[in-house]
């Protein structure tokens, strides 16, 4: 469990199969949370993977913020916030 945020240490997601490191675990993290930041970004919403501690911190523009630990639960919270889902084939996505 991490001290900080209370979440309980998990295995690695499906989203980063195929790493064979630490390293490369810590890089297929941080380039996946570039590419959530370009999807939620017109929405008014970013994200930020802090690295080796557990989870994602999801904000919005006024400051409200939730830690989430995934990116499935990532996706569920936008769409919280939102009242719609994040549509990756948005015409503000697709420029």
């Amino acid at each position: 469990m991490c001290n900080a945020c209370g979440f309980p240490e998990r295995p690695g997601a499906w989203t980063e199969a195929g790493a064979a490191s630490l390293h490369d675990r810590l890089r297929a993290r941080l380039v996946q949370g570039d590419i959530a930041n370009r999807m939620l970004g017109p929405h008014g919403l970013s994200a930020r993977d802090a690295g080796p501690v557990p989870g994602i911190m999801l904000s919005t523009r006024t400051g409200a913020a939730v830690l989430v630990p995934d990116l499935p639960t990532l996706w569920a919270e936008a769409a919280r916030l939102l009242g719609a889902p994040v549509d990756p084939l948005d015409p503000r996505l697709c420029d």
